[in-house]
């Protein structure tokens, strides 16, 4: 019997995903959550259950800018995203995507999210995945970067991700 779970086990592993596609977005509300749901929906992300994911980028995966993916479905993602209702407070969120220059090998994604300016989180997650490269021996073929910002009002969301399938 135990062989034949683990059989099944193994074969409900994950695939990697082959391709990637980004969204950012902001949402705002009188509640939190609806907040939080405008704002994947301005990323093109509301329709799916979002599987929080670590940040790295499978060897060859290929950037789509339309998810192939059926609604409802589970969709790894890794991403920044941040609330709040501190009215008149600037917030923002991002990721990057560094793609390596030997396809055969892994790339990566850094997020931030938090009180700060659009500009300061693109350039906080650039560096990241600079840095996190660098640490691999890697060279960037490509740094991609999307991003959202906001001022507060009511809840405001800010939301950056990348979803891999």
């Amino acid at each position: 019997m135990y062989q034949e779970l683990a059989a099944q086990d193994t074969r409900a592993l994950p695939r990697v995903a082959h391709y990637c596609t980004v969204g950012a977005g902001v949402g705002v509300s009188a509640f939190e959550l609806l907040s939080f749901d405008r704002a994947l929906r301005q990323a093109g992300f509301a329709d799916y259950n979002l599987l929080r994911v670590s940040s790295i980028l499978p060897p060859g995966v290929q950037p789509r800018a339309v998810l192939e993916v059926p609604k409802g479905a589970l969709l790894p993602t890794a991403y920044g995203v941040f609330s709040s209702r501190e009215e008149g407070r600037v917030i923002a969120a991002a990721v990057s995507l560094a793609f390596p220059t030997d396809p055969r090998a892994v790339g990566v994604i850094m997020e931030t999210e938090g009180y700060m300016t659009e500009q300061e989180a693109r350039e906080a997650v650039a560096a990241m995945a600079e840095e996190a490269m660098e640490d691999r021996n890697l060279r960037i073929a490509r740094l991609e970067i999307v991003s959202a910002a906001a001022t507060v009002e009511l809840y405001t969301t800010v939301f950056a991700g990348v979803a891999l399938w």
